[in-house]
């Protein structure tokens, strides 16, 4: 007879995986907001719904994750903005729709458990929870031996928000004459990491260390910018302002976001020059030799979310996001569209 067999000879620590919930329950309570019920450890987070001033509420939900922005993190060995991306890329979906954040759940999967760089990547969605008013109420995090090469790590998120029905924005009130304020971006955000790292890592024979005075900055620093949340901007406009359309511009870029909420009789102008395009975007059009298309529907290219607001309300809009420090630019504006015609033209 051999030696008996426990789950930590496959692999699996449950210890340490103890260890690690006692730490985020500490993290968790950083992150309060009324509705929270219990604490993290628990079979299923409890939230209750305060409907005082919600007179027919409709949840809206999202779930993302981060891509192969991860591998910039494992490269860097910094694990404490990546938590940031994933509560944006969930939240930014959610408050196109008028939602307010209510909560936000995450998963990690590793192959053998970092108790140090988990409880980083926790304090990042903390973090990104915080900015955006809601709480983390749990999650899950799996020890997957076998899965997952050394110091690599996979990451999910949930988040749920509410909204009065009479109050979603679903683009049903966009007409014709209707302008496009851009919000600029922090940077890639988390979306076209595999073609960045193609383009850069592959092609160029850079590596994150390298020191580019095009950005000023390495590589790496500027790759793993953390997703701008716009969760505060944006519930600030909606508290009296017109807001007819709201889109997160993410994988597809403009072209393929914004023809989500127009509706069919319409179509989008945007101005190619409208607005500042950060370094990195232009490096990358350059060192990859990518096209002009390729390069409107795969990145952000400095504008991370689209506002759609009637004419007469546009310059309060600008005016109002100067006034918050909130980069902004006319980049469009809505027309008439032929059956046969695209939903999106670049001029």
């Amino acid at each position: 007879m051999g030696k008996p067999l426990t789950y930590a000879d496959s692999g699996v620590d449950i210890g340490k995986a103890n260890q690690l919930v006692d730490r985020i329950k500490d993290i968790a309570k950083t992150t309060p907001r009324s509705g929270v019920m219990g604490e993290i450890g628990g079979f299923g987070g409890l939230f209750s719904l305060n409907l005082s001033n919600v007179s027919n509420p409709v949840l809206v939900s999202s779930t993302d994750g981060v891509g192969t922005k991860l591998k910039i993190a494992s490269m860097m060995d910094i694990h404490d903005t990546i938590g940031i991306d994933l509560v944006a890329m969930c939240v930014n979906d959610i408050i196109v729709q008028g939602a307010k954040p209510l909560f936000f759940l995450d998963y990690l999967a590793m192959g053998s458990l970092n108790n140090e760089v988990a409880e980083k990547i926790v304090l990042g969605i903390a973090k990104g929870c915080n900015e955006s008013g809601c709480a983390l109420i749990g999650g899950e995090t799996a020890e997957m031996p076998g899965m997952y090469q050394d110091g690599e790590y996979d990451l999910s998120g949930f988040s749920v928000g509410i909204v009065d029905n009479d109050k979603i924005i679903d683009g049903s009130y966009i007409r014709n004459g209707h302008k496009l304020i851009g919000l600029a971006s922090s940077g890639i955000h988390s979306n076209g990491f595999s073609l960045v790292r193609k383009v850069f890592f592959e092609k160029c024979k850079y590596d994150v260390n390298t020191k580019l005075d095009e950005l000023g900055s390495t590589l790496g620093e500027e790759l793993l910018k953390p997703t701008t949340i716009y969760v505060p901007t944006i519930l600030s406009l909606l508290r009296d302002l017109p807001i007819h359309g709201l889109v997160h511009i993410t994988g597809g870029g403009i072209d393929e976001n914004i023809i989500r909420v127009i509706p069919n009789a319409c179509k989008t102008i945007v101005q190619k020059n409208s607005w500042e395009i950060p370094p990195v975007f232009k490096m990358l059009q350059k060192e990859g030799d990518i096209p002009d298309i390729e390069m409107h529907r795969t990145f952000n290219n400095g504008i991370g979310m689209v506002i759609v607001v009637p004419d007469t309300s546009a310059q309060e809009v600008m005016d109002r996001l100067g006034a918050m420090n909130e980069k902004a630019y006319f980049i469009g504006e809505i027309v008439s569209r032929k059956e046969d015609e695209a939903q999106t033209q670049w001029v």
